[in-house]
């Protein structure tokens, strides 16, 4: 059975808990990171289909972590969301250079993640 996997990359030990209780509903497997630089070291050992990952985090940020992950290798292949409290369309427009595929407002919940995974196609319509 080829398992769909998802990392969660947030500093919030509560966030992460309500995005894996909502991602694990749609049939994935999950882990987490608390930070980029975690995320990053994780991602070398198993590349996850599915990456949601923070803005704002200690240590490194998404938009780092975002950048790094692009350019390693296998690096261009997790649908990645950016999840944040950012609502700058420029900010936004940043996160989607860097090489996101979409974005998700906190906060969120299980259908605004349902529909923004749908969208990137990384759970069938």
């Amino acid at each position: 059975m080829n398992f769909r996997t998802c990392l969660i990359v947030d500093d919030s030990r509560i966030i992460r808990k309500v995005a894996r209780r909502i991602i694990e509903g749609l049939g994935y497997e999950v882990d987490e990171a608390a930070d980029g630089a975690e995320a990053l070291a994780y991602c070398t050992g198993a590349m996850p289909d599915v990456i949601l990952v923070d803005w704002n985090m200690p240590v490194m940020d998404g938009i780092t972590f975002l950048r790094r992950l692009r350019a390693s290798p296998g690096g261009e292949q997790p649908k990645v969301l950016f999840c944040t409290i950012e609502t700058r369309p420029e900010r936004i427009a940043e996160a989607l250079a860097a090489g996101a595929d979409d974005y998700v407002m906190k906060p969120f919940d299980g259908e605004i993640l349902q529909s923004k995974l749908t969208e990137v196609g990384a759970i069938a319509a």
